[in-house]
């Protein structure tokens, strides 16, 4: 069933300046994890777009959402890469990723509204358990997040036609996994992800025997 956020808890928190943070790109094999926070300076804003969680909008609709939300509001994006992800773990590195978007805001938020159940620990503000399909700071930093994530990996895809980022944005699909076990892995994947290091010690087995 489709929800529409609102502006509700935004409202309801008593701050003026209230940022909604979310990522993308947990569970994909390769390319960074990508965070975006987003800042509303007017609640009261007649929004002619669909805004609401990402994952259930068409291609289409986050576009048109994307191209509004960059115009109408304050924003920022960033990343970890795959390397900071193997070093610290997902859960980790998503939540730095969300602190480095907020600090990278030209306003600075009095309270962040997080989606999912885990705070960062360098931020001021509340963990919201499907926060993008609640409040529509995060539902807008959500199509952020995914559009720019997708972006990065259809320019990869550029370089890397084989492994079909562009269609399958790096998530384990099997084309994808099909790909890995015909082309290898490089720079851009994530080692430390099970299909991965399976795939990394089968090769090394049979190059030992």
């Amino acid at each position: 069933m489709k929800t529409n956020p609102t502006f509700e808890i935004e409202k309801a928190c008593g701050f003026n300046i209230v940022a909604g943070v979310d990522e993308a790109g947990r569970g994909p094999l390769c390319g960074p994890v990508v965070a975006a926070a987003v800042i509303f300076p007017n609640l009261n804003i007649d929004i002619p777009v669909i805004i609401r969680d990402s994952k259930q909008m068409t291609p289409h609709m986050r576009s048109q959402a994307y191209d509004w939300i960059i115009r109408n509001t304050i924003w920022s994006v960033a990343e970890c890469s795959p390397i900071e992800i193997d070093e610290m773990n997902i859960l980790r590195a998503s939540l730095t990723a969300m602190t480095r978007a907020v600090k990278k805001l030209t306003c600075r938020p009095q309270f962040c509204l997080i989606d999912g159940n885990k705070l960062p620990p360098d931020l001021t503000g509340q963990s919201i358990i499907k926060g993008d399909a609640k409040s529509l700071s995060i539902a807008a930093a959500s199509i952020i997040a995914k559009e720019t994530r997708d972006k990065i990996m259809k320019d990869l895809s550029l370089k890397f036609p084989m492994y079909g980022w562009d269609k399958n944005a790096g998530y384990p699909t099997a084309d994808h996994l099909h790909a890995i076990d015909k082309y290898g892995i490089n720079e851009h994947y994530r080692k430390s992800y099970k299909p991965v290091k399976e795939r990394m010690n089968k090769n090394e087995t049979t190059h030992n025997q």
